[in-house]
């Protein structure tokens, strides 16, 4: 009987519900202290994760459930660069 390898799940800043991990975007504080957004999902740092959708990235910042999971400030240049993420032009 082969085992199948169970997918990792993340708590959305947004919506507060769990998601699959590869189905979110990952926001990372650096031990610099600088807030990123991670496409990788590997940066080195304390993450915070939200939904591939507006609505949840516009939640996470009147909520500010990213500045929660971070433990610092958000400046609105990561908001914006969720959203571009989203939505490329």
């Amino acid at each position: 009987m082969i085992k199948q390898k169970k997918s990792p799940k993340r708590l959305c800043s947004g919506c507060q519900t769990f998601q699959d991990k590869k189905a979110m975007v990952r926001v990372v504080r650096t031990p610099t202290g600088e807030v990123v957004v991670d496409p990788t999902g590997k940066a080195p740092g304390r993450g915070g994760y939200v939904c591939k959708n507006v609505e949840c990235i516009q939640q996470a910042r009147s909520g500010k459930g990213l500045e929660r999971a971070l433990k610092t400030s958000v400046p609105a240049t990561v908001y914006d660069s969720l959203t571009a993420v989203l939505n490329p032009a």
